[in-house]
């Protein structure tokens, strides 16, 4: 009977702490978007100046968004693989970007990217192409 007994707490509990486990989960896969690094190297031929490309995929799950952030030295080009994305520039509004379209965000502009979908994925092709290894790629702004 103890053995009956305590089974029955253990899938109370379960179907009491269910409900919940997915709204943390929800919580989690919505912190932000995932980047997937493909390619960081010296650009060649270029003189005295040190030049880099550093080439990412970015996953926005639903409703996500990368912080508001800018690029020291570095210029952005954002293509759209699947899905829309709505970039932001601090004081030059909103444009959004299709699958299939692509914008370029000038060095140290604040800006954001984000999946305004709360139901499907958003995927984007980033380019940075910066001429100051020695300062950071990304600086996020507090706003």
């Amino acid at each position: 009977m103890k053995i009956i007994r305590r089974e029955l707490l253990y899938l109370s509990g379960i179907v009491v702490a269910a409900p919940w486990m997915s709204k943390i989960a929800w919580a989690q896969a919505r912190a932000g978007p995932k980047l997937i690094q493909i390619l960081r190297k010296d650009l060649e031929g270029q003189g005295q100046t040190v030049q880099e490309t550093v080439v990412s995929v970015v996953d926005f799950g639903p409703g996500t968004a990368a912080p508001w952030h800018m690029h020291p030295g570095a210029q952005e080009l954002l293509h759209v693989i699947e899905g829309s994305l709505v970039v932001e520039i601090e004081g030059a509004g909103k444009t959004l970007l299709k699958t299939g379209e692509a914008a370029i965000i000038t060095a140290d502009l604040v800006h954001l990217a984000r999946n305004e979908d709360t139901n499907t994925t958003a995927k984007a092709l980033v380019v940075h192409c910066r001429a100051a290894k020695d300062k950071p790629l990304m600086v996020v702004v507090n706003k």
